[in-house]
């Protein structure tokens, strides 16, 4: 028998976890879908673990933002504020039009503050993490989305409690404290953040660093894989009784998808983007913060424990509807337009 040599071998055994992170992001829609099944599964087989499971939410969640910040480049982030016209059209699309169609949204939800609150929280905030994957499947200019997402991220948790006051008026005090946003602004934005940057500028100046980075770089389906698995799971054992209320926001979620489709499409156009920044805006607009936000849901007073499980059902209902948004952006923004 033949033995291959040492350096060949070594070779192939590197190759193999490059094909399968290859494989991987290749196949990440069904493979989301997949993790939420199985979350679904684990969730109904042993509700028990439900309480355990969430302690075990912001870790993962800061773990994927911490890679998905990874890949936005201090330096890029800087020129990103300088492309005026996507920036200013990301900017419009999540905190004027969004708040606008919640608005309307919000006066045909039902009466339950539980349930208005979790709308609220999952809506008035843009996604930073899958709507990359999906945008960039679709055609959508993801590197100017991704270097656009620290911004996005630190507006939203801004202008959050804002809009919360706006919707909720005074009943928002007794609902909403301030200390669970600032918490969830530290551990899912700051540190993160930080971590990455500086693991950037060690990537830098020594190659164990640039090794740390690319092999953290290769966590990005794994980690977002174990998020909804475990998010999925430690909800499911919250609807017990209550899924015919949480089954009411289902039919908002569906219109909410459907309009910003149009709604992207068309202030696309307004700021006369090329078609993969159109792209890019409009999933921008119709994905949703739900996985960020869901540690807020969590963190509400006793008797509003059904708002984290109107965040999470905005999650499912997200996943299935980018699985038709990537056949249907490229037809609203077919690449004949603005030739």
């Amino acid at each position: 028998m033949v033995r291959a040599p040492p350096r060949a071998r070594r070779a192939s055994l590197v190759a193999r976890p490059v094909r399968l992170v290859a494989w991987m992001e290749h196949r990440q829609v069904p493979i989301y879908l997949a993790a939420m099944v199985v979350g679904g599964v684990v969730g109904f087989a042993a509700p028990g673990s439900g309480s355990s499971l969430e302690h075990a939410i912001n870790p993962a969640l800061a773990g994927l933002l911490y890679v998905t910040f990874l890949q936005v480049p201090a330096a890029d982030l800087l020129r990103s504020l300088k492309d005026g016209r996507f920036v200013g059209a990301a900017l419009v699309i999540n905190f004027v039009i969004v708040p606008i169609v919640v608005a309307a949204v919000f006066l045909l939800l039902p009466a339950d503050q539980t349930i208005r609150v979790g709308v609220l929280l999952v809506l008035l905030t843009p996604c930073v993490d899958y709507v990359i994957v999906f945008s960039g499947i679709a055609g959508g200019n993801s590197e100017r989305l991704l270097a656009s997402t620290p911004l996005l991220l630190i507006l939203q948790m801004a202008l959050l409690p804002v809009f919360l006051v706006l919707f909720m008026g005074s009943d928002l005090a007794d609902i909403v404290e301030v200390g669970p946003f600032l918490h969830a602004f530290l551990i899912l934005i700051v540190i993160p953040l930080t971590l990455a940057w500086l693991t950037q500028a060690w990537a830098a100046r020594a190659r164990s660093g640039r090794l740390v980075a690319a092999g953290a770089s290769t966590l990005m389906v794994p980690l977002m894989v174990a998020v909804l698995a475990v998010v999925v799971a430690s909800q499911i054992p919250k609807l017990d009784n209550n899924l015919t209320d949480v089954a009411s926001v289902i039919p908002f979620y569906v219109a909410f998808l459907i309009i910003m489709a149009f709604a992207g499409t068309l202030l696309s156009r307004l700021f006369r983007l090329d078609v993969p920044a159109s792209r890019a805006i409009t999933f921008s607009g119709a994905t949703r913060n739900s996985l960020v936000v869901l540690p807020l849901a969590l963190a509400l007073p006793a008797g509003y424990e059904l708002a984290a499980a109107v965040v999470v059902t905005q999650t499912l209902v997200e996943i299935i509807g980018m699985v038709a948004y990537i056949r249907i952006i490229p037809r609203l923004l077919p690449n004949a337009v603005n030739r």
